[in-house]
Parts: structure tokens; C-alpha cells; sequence
């Protein structure tokens, strides 16, 4: 057994996640020792949940094509690994889902960067991502801390969630696409090409 499939029964075992567990719903992250890239997103949505394939919804289109990658080359690979900031999906709130729990992050992604140590570039997707990894450093907002995503490079890439719902945010800061993405699709396709 590797070290990734021990903490993945570890954590279907931690009474946190029992009520997950007791229905046959397993933990939804990738992790690999050969991992260059990491992507922390919110939480699996329920079409991954179903599916037990992460990012396999619209805002997951939308993240390849940020990326630069077709949908195989994005799971296919062992280069990229995903820890999203929960494992499981969390349900429906008024507006998108709910909020990944507060203390699941801080339990188990130490333990799996642990084993990735060839991890060059951390994509934090979203407020609670960013909130995480970035702490003090991040912005007064999303906009000025994606506005100033050199100063957070090579270690953390700050990205706005691909959700359908962020249509507004991209039309209203179209400097996104034309400045950020580019720079996203370099270092994607050179940490997967060395």
C-alpha cells in the first residue's frame, strides 16, 4: 500500500467524515509523487462526486482550456495533482455550494504535500484556497490578489474559480484572459514538459 492509499483510508476512518464514508462515497483528491503542479479548488461539486472525477463539470472544462490541456492530457497524467480544499462534496447553498469545512485542509494537506515534494507551482482556485496558502500575503480582494499574481510566483498562482457563475467577474476584468492565462498556460506546459 503507498503512503497516498494510507491516508486516503485514514481519512474515510476519521469520524469527520463518517457520514461520507457510511454511504461509499470516497475522498475525491489526486496526489502523486511526481507532481510538479497542484490544484486546490473549493470542494469536489456533485457531478464529481457522482462520478468520482474531479473537475468533471463546466468549471472543469473551463480550467483545461485555461490550462492548455485537453481533458486527457489533464487526467492522464501523474504531473498534476489535485487537493481540493475538502474532499467531499459539501451540498447546495442559496448561491454555488457550500463552503469546504473549516479544519479538513489543515488536517490532510500537510500530509500529502509531504509526499509531493517535486510540487513547483500550487494553483489556488478561489477565496478559500487563497485564503489558506496566502494568508496576510493576499490582496484586499480576488481581483487585486489575481492582479497581482507575480508577486505570489513560483509557489502560488491565484486564479478565480471557472464556475459558470464568475461569467460577470471575466467580462467586468477582461485583462484576465488577455494578461493572466498566457502566463498560466507557460508554466503549465513547461512544468509538464522538463
Amino acid at each position: 500500500m503507498t503512503k497516498f492509499e494510507e491516508i486516503k483510508n485514514e481519512i474515510m476512518a476519521d469520524a469527520m467524515n463518517e457520514c461520507y464514508t457510511s454511504r461509499g462515497i470516497s475522498p475525491l483528491f489526486k496526489a502523486s509523487e511526481a507532481a510538479r503542479i497542484a490544484i486546490v479548488g473549493q470542494a469536489p461539486g456533485r457531478k464529481a462526486e457522482e462520478t468520482q472525477l474531479f473537475w468533471n463539470d463546466l468549471s472543469g472544462d473551463r480550467l483545461r482550456e485555461w490550462m492548455g490541456l485537453s481533458r486527457a492530457e489533464f487526467y492522464e497524467t501523474d504531473l498534476i495533482a489535485q487537493i481540493p480544499m475538502d474532499f467531499y462534496y459539501p451540498g447546495k447553498a442559496g448561491h454555488g455550494d457550500i463552503p469546504p469545512r473549516k479544519g479538513f485542509a489543515e488536517k490532510w494537506h500537510p500530509l500529502l504535500l509531504e509526499g509531493m515534494p517535486n510540487i513547483e507551482t500550487m494553483l489556488l482556485i478561489g477565496n478559500y484556497a487563497q485564503a489558506y496558502y496566502l494568508d496576510k500575503r493576499r490582496k484586499k480582494d480576488l481581483t487585486e490578489t489575481i492582479k497581482n499574481y507575480k508577486s505570489y510566483l513560483p509557489e502560488y498562482f491565484p486564479l478565480v474559480h471557472p464556475s459558470p457563475l464568475n461569467i460577470g467577474w471575466l467580462k467586468r476584468n477582461p485583462w484576465f484572459e488577455k494578461d493572466v492565462l498566457p502566463v498560466l498556460k507557460e508554466i503549465v506546459r513547461v512544468s509538464l514538459n522538463r
